[in-house]
């Protein structure tokens, strides 16, 4: 049998080689310990990226799409839009069987576009948003305080929590009394925010 001890083990000629090593054992261990930990968390967070990218382009897939599809959805309405209501009355059976037609398509085309999270921002009477709107004129309010939404020219929409298009809107102007409101100062509503 060999007594020897190898190099690793064998004490220092000062004496104090356990604790030394059991020293150098314990501060490798914490190292280790330490490295894992952080792989784990680097693995977890990479796992969490992962998911909400996942589920970032599942819920916005259909972005490009619905930007197209809006489009359709804007002829529709000035489709429908182009026919007073009284006019309709006085229109032969066939035609206005055409237009329930268009109404009806119009319908299931936004009942699909809500399906897959796209849906309509209600901008008239609300107090304009910048984040929502796109001022296009500032009009005369007719009572209504500076900074709200007078008419909608074309509907906004959002997919999820992201806007897809403004709503493109005229708002109301500072009365011209002068008389104070509550849009920003100077009555002046910031459309370029």
């Amino acid at each position: 049998m060999n007594d020897e001890r190898n190099d690793e083990t064998a004490a220092p000629p000062n004496g104090g080689g356990a604790d030394d090593m059991v020293a150098k054992l314990v501060a490798e261990n914490a190292e280790l310990k330490d490295r894992a930990l952080r792989a784990l968390a680097e693995v977890e967070n990479t796992r969490r990226r992962v998911e909400r990218d996942r589920d970032d382009a599942r819920q916005y897939a259909v972005t490009g799409f619905a930007r197209d599809m809006l489009t359709i959805a804007d002829s529709f309405q000035r489709a429908l839009d182009s026919i007073p209501a009284e006019a309709r009355a006085n229109l032969p059976a066939q035609a206005k069987a055409v237009i329930e037609g268009v109404e009806a398509t119009e319908r299931q085309l936004m009942s699909t576009l809500e399906r897959h999270g796209v849906k309509r921002i209600d901008a008239a009477g609300v107090k304009f948003d910048p984040h929502l709107h796109q001022a296009i004129a500032e009009v005369p309010g007719s009572g209504r305080p500076a900074g709200t939404v007078v008419d909608v020219v074309q509907s906004g929409y959002r997919i999820a929590d992201r806007l897809l298009r403004p709503a493109m809107v005229t708002v109301a102007a500072r009365d011209s009394t002068g008389a104070a409101n509550d849009a920003t100062p100077g009555g002046q509503v910031d459309t370029k925010a």
